[in-house]
């Protein structure tokens, strides 16, 4: 047996169960430390001269009232009157000393509360309260047998009091790894829980205790343990006061969040990134073998590869020069490589480079007929599932990227028909196959120009944001996870394509990036709409001719009246023929039915006046 090394095993065991244990103690040991030195800044020769003539004062005033109420004594038994002159002055006598010694009793007490016992000496004073009558409890009962369990009980209490103070003082052993910053080796050191207690009051901290600093992959973790009525929620409210005592930089994040346990909050310092080894160019062989999901990025606190569905609706902002465009694009290469793609660039940028791997609309005619195109596939897909007799698209799925949100937009604003079809791909779109990702710098519902649709908005569940311009911005882009604070995010090269997932944890993301290059390489694969329904035509969306002289737009009972004409017999088909809601639909049938430009059959089918006539 090696007993070296048996003896060093077993002394880093120890050291590392000291370790745990001390910072436990170190409120105790401070507490007393404090009480301490403030009892020996206060043992100063002046109180002591004042002490000094006090109790000269006190026990001669004592003497004093001892002596007249003696004499009043002697009065009294010298005549039964009590109003005899002798025995008044007696009295007033008694009566005067009483009030000179209570006087000069609170004078002595104030002087000693100035001139205090050592705290050694007050607990010698505590502990000799139990310890001699446990001894002499121990000795009585001894008579039969020894009895030692009062002592024992007595001599366990000092030792707790020393093995307390001993733990709490004791300094901790942090290992210290070489390839430590200076930054790092400064914030460690302070994060050390003998330098946080010794420091913390001063910053409004007191109450808080850390524990040996970790360093991981995305930087340093410490825990701290929040006494009294401290909360992570006052704590994180307090994160200037815990930069201050760190004398961390400005940029640097600091993220404080709750622990696996009550009472515990988990402090992360951001000094370095896990993804910082790893490259952000993205490759196909990037795609995860689960078709439902894709891959967005690193956690760069963990390293940890995120992952987001793919069939989900999709939303990401992020202001000029964050890096949207090119942590959009690998999302839309995985998009491109599973299924369709058909691009909607407001900007027209991206469009340059896509064009020729996929479908893109850059133009306003392109725009609109890219919206009619996506939402007749929609429709043309739910007639194909009602035949099939399911409930959720089992073929490619067509991806509709929109960039940027807020120029598309714009540029329907006044089609209202065309509006009502794009938040129709947002609402129904999914289960169809046929899903709408949106891109912003905006992240604004209101206002003249938003960035994305307020119908829109609540069907976009997964949510990513890089840094955007302020809190109102943050709201939209991450919903009620605006605490994650994205418009904090610094503002700098390093930091481009980094940002926060909804519902991941305040945990900031790097993204995959994709040059132009890398989307040239890609298959071509142009998207052009399906016109077959299983032999049977799908019913096309109604486009009314208007004549050159014409400035007045087409009523939806004009839309009504033609789609009858042209062979709808059904509201349904009306609806499908015109894009009008149900509802509307139902009103403008009734009214055209009362008006006799429309008859209704015994069957319930819709006629022309003429040809019912």
């Amino acid at each position: 047996m090696d007993w070296k090394q048996a003896w060093s095993s077993t002394t880093n065991t120890t050291t590392a169960a000291l370790d745990s244990v001390s910072p436990v103690f170190v409120p105790f040991a401070a507490r007393w430390d404090l009480e301490a030195d403030r009892r020996n800044k206060l043992r100063t020769p002046e109180h002591l001269k004042a002490l000094m003539a006090t109790q000269k004062e006190h026990n001669a005033a004592r003497s004093t009232l001892s002596t007249a109420k003696s004499q009043r004594l002697t009065a009294r038994a010298a005549t039964n009157n009590p109003f005899a002159a002798s025995r008044r002055a007696a009295r007033v006598a008694a009566k005067a000393a009483t009030r000179h010694e209570r006087d000069t009793r609170a004078k002595l007490k104030e002087a000693r509360v100035n001139y205090p016992s050592t705290l050694k000496a007050r607990a010698i004073q505590a502990h000799s309260v139990h310890a001699v009558p446990g001894a002499v409890a121990s000795a009585l009962m001894s008579t039969s047998h020894l009895t030692l369990w009062p002592a024992a009980t007595s001599a366990v209490l000092i030792g707790a009091n020393v093995t307390a103070l001993a733990l709490g003082r004791r300094k901790l052993r942090v290992l210290v790894d070489e390839s430590l910053s200076l930054e790092e080796r400064q914030l460690m050191e302070r994060l050390d829980p003998s330098y946080w207690v010794e420091h913390a009051p001063d910053r409004g901290l007191s109450g808080t205790v850390t524990t040996p600093p970790a360093m991981e992959p995305g930087g340093i973790r410490c825990e701290v343990r929040l006494d009294g009525t401290w909360t992570v929620k006052t704590l994180a409210d307090k994160a200037d006061s815990v930069r201050a005592l760190l004398g961390a930089r400005t940029a640097l994040r600091i993220r404080i969040t709750s622990a696996s346990r009550g009472g515990w909050a988990v402090l992360s310092l951001a000094t370095r990134s896990a993804a910082a080894g790893v490259s952000s160019l993205w490759i196909p062989d990037r795609i995860p073998a689960d078709p439902l999901m894709m891959s967005l990025g690193l956690d760069t606190e963990t390293g940890d590869e995120v992952l987001i569905p793919f069939d989900e609706r999709l939303l990401v902002s992020g202001a000029s020069g964050t890096g949207k465009s090119w942590s959009f694009r690998p999302l839309m290469a995985t998009a491109h490589l599973r299924g369709d793609l058909l691009l909607i660039d407001g900007k027209g940028e991206e469009a340059n480079v896509w064009e020729s791997v996929c479908r893109v609309a850059v133009e306003a005619d392109e725009i609109a007929t890219a919206i009619d195109d996506a939402h007749a596939e929609m429709t043309r897909r739910k007639h194909d599932m009602k035949k099939r007799g399911i409930s959720v698209w089992d073929g490619r799925q067509l991806t509709v990227p929109i960039d940027e949100g807020q120029v598309v937009l714009a540029a329907i604003a006044r089609d209202k028909d065309r509006l009502q079809r794009l938040i129709e791909l947002s609402s129904l779109g999914r289960s169809r196959g046929v899903v709408l990702w949106w891109a912003t710098q905006y992240p604004l519902t209101d206002g003249s120009a938003p960035g994305v649709h307020k119908l829109i908005a609540p069907n976009l569940l997964t949510r990513f944001s890089l840094r955007v311009a302020g809190t109102t911005q943050a709201q939209v882009a991450l919903d009620d996870c605006a605490h994650y604070a994205p418009h904090q995010i610094p503002d700098g090269r390093e930091y481009r394509g980094h940002g926060y997932l909804k519902g991941y944890g305040p945990r900031m993301l790097r993204t995959w990036t994709l040059d132009d290059a890398g989307v040239r390489t890609l298959p071509k694969s142009i998207w052009a709409p399906d016109k077959s329904t299983g032999g049977q035509t799908a019913p096309t969306p109604l486009r009314l001719v208007k004549s050159a002289t014409s400035s007045a737009a087409s009523s939806n009972r004009d839309k009504v009246l033609v789609a009858v004409t042209v062979g709808a017999r059904t509201a349904k088909e009306v609806a499908d023929a015109t894009g009008l809601n149900k509802g509307t639909v139902s009103r403008e049938i009734k009214a055209l039915v009362a008006s006799g430009a429309l008859l209704r059959t015994a069957d319930g089918r819709l006629l022309p006046g003429q040809q019912a006539a």
